[in-house]
């Protein structure tokens, strides 16, 4: 589902040289590191390199068993394709390429209807109008075919089709620039979405240019795996956070972002992440796999160089259940929110975090994996078994949504959506029926996030559908 660098097929010239050989080089060597070929020859670069205490020539074979292979095979490479490119052009060398104009194809099609016209039967007018819709370069009207295309269908690799017009309930796959796994993603109401993944990556899509990365290896630059997104209540901020303690802050309006990784020196992998209340006045639940949420209070007013006050602050850490790994997390507003772990424990806060209270759930035949409320009192939760169990007040309801595990869950009004692995499921009101909404993806749904301007489903291998 990725893209390509056009740069690097864009820059070679006719005789093989210039920045798209440099570029193919570095984009062979990058994937020639991932091979075992150059395991073995970084291991035969340690083995001679320990023994130039014998004798310094051997730093000579060294260097020659690190450096050797991928010159050869990148030579061979070179060879392999200048062949391609032969054969390719053996039949006829003055051959113009093979790309047409729709002008080109017009004529062409005027051609051979002039040729069949000589062999037309008497009375038949052969220049009388065909039925078949005409060319794009005979003027044809696309209105229709433009009101699904993406502004990346326009670019210099050609078509692309980012959105399908065939999809069902307003949900569309779209192109993204990477192909990480995406763990989780976030709705920012006036500003598109937002969604990050494996080694760090975070995705932000607006403006309908399709998703742009915002940051390639995390916050704190180290590319650790982000598992939970979230923005403030006026979309604002962004906070985001992952393994080893990673946790940073996007400026929305300027793309800034700041690192702020290892909240009290903790260094846990983080699962889940929820924030409450408008910017500069942030109340942040990050959660663990030991059962613990950590309570952060961000006060924009707080900042001062001179004294040197930080506008983030950490309580320690308080696990509300038995210690079993917390998989939810969500918040009303700066004080009112929910966790759940996968003891099947669901718990409540009236104080921002600062404690918690068990609300349930004592029957539940799978494992919660996601949760999503909507104020005081109302709240969802997701289990693996494809059940939704409903909080009203003292009484939980179970219903069936769909049969297999639900990966994402989320709330914005009367509206709720819930997403398993290529289905996502919906429902407009509380007690409308959910409909079933089936993908043709390329990687398998992994989280979900709607709001007031759309939704966003992620997923495996950069998948991204929104609508």
């Amino acid at each position: 589902m990725s893209t390509h660098d056009t740069r690097a097929s864009g820059g070679e010239n006719e005789g093989g040289g210039g920045d798209g050989d440099r570029t193919g080089f570095g984009e062979f060597f990058r994937s020639y590191t991932k091979t075992w070929i150059h395991a073995v020859a970084t291991a035969g670069l340690t083995a001679f390199g320990t023994l130039t205490f014998v004798h310094r020539w051997f730093a000579v074979l060294a260097l020659a068993a690190y450096v050797v292979p991928p010159i050869v095979l990148y030579a061979r490479r070179a060879s392999d394709d200048e062949s391609s490119a032969q054969r390719a052009s053996a039949p006829s060398r003055d051959a113009k390429p093979t790309e047409t104009t729709g002008t080109e194809r017009a004529e062409d099609r005027q051609t051979e209807t002039a040729n069949r016209s000589e062999a037309t039967p008497d009375g038949v007018n052969a220049t009388e109008p065909r039925s078949e819709p005409p060319s794009v370069g005979e003027g044809r009207d696309r209105s229709d075919e433009e009101q699904h295309r993406s502004p990346r269908d326009d670019s210099e690799n050609g078509p692309a089709s980012d959105r399908d017009p065939d999809q069902p309930g307003g949900w569309q796959p779209v192109d993204t620039p990477t192909d990480e796994t995406l763990l989780d993603g976030a709705v920012v109401d006036g500003s598109g979405a937002y969604a990050v993944g494996t080694c760090g990556v975070v995705l932000e899509t607006a403006g309908g240019d399709g998703p742009s990365i915002v940051l390639e290896d995390g916050p704190g630059a180290n590319a650790n795996d982000l598992h939970g997104v979230d923005a403030t209540a006026d979309g604002a901020a962004v906070w985001v956070a992952g393994d080893n303690g990673a946790v940073g802050r996007i400026d929305v309006e300027t793309g800034r972002h700041t690192d702020y990784s290892a909240p009290n020196n903790l260094t846990d992998n983080l699962s889940g992440i929820a924030v409450g209340g408008t910017a500069s006045e942030e109340t942040i639940l990050l959660i663990n796999g030991s059962g613990e949420v950590l309570r952060g209070r961000y006060d924009g007013e707080r900042t001062d160089r001179e004294t040197e006050a930080e506008p983030l602050t950490w309580d320690d850490p308080i696990k509300p259940g038995s210690g079993s790994s917390c998989s939810g997390v969500d918040l009303v507003d700066p004080s009112t929110g929910y966790c759940c772990d996968t003891s099947n424990g669901v718990f409540e806060t009236t104080d921002g975090g600062q404690s918690f209270d068990r609300i349930g759930l004592e029957s539940a035949d799978g494992t919660l994996v996601a949760i999503a409320a909507l104020e005081q009192g109302d709240c969802l939760v997701g289990a693996d078994d494809g059940v939704v169990h409903r909080y009203d007040g003292p009484s939980w309801t179970p219903e069936r949504v769909g049969d297999g595990s639900l990966a994402g869950l989320d709330r914005h009004g009367e509206r709720t959506v819930a997403c398993d692995e290529e289905t996502i499921y919906e429902r407009a009101t509380p007690t409308a029926d959910w409909e079933c909404v089936e993908l043709e993806l390329e990687g398998a749904l992994l989280g979900i996030s709607i709001g007031s301007t759309g939704g966003v489903a992620v997923g495996e291998d950069g998948t991204i559908v929104e609508q």
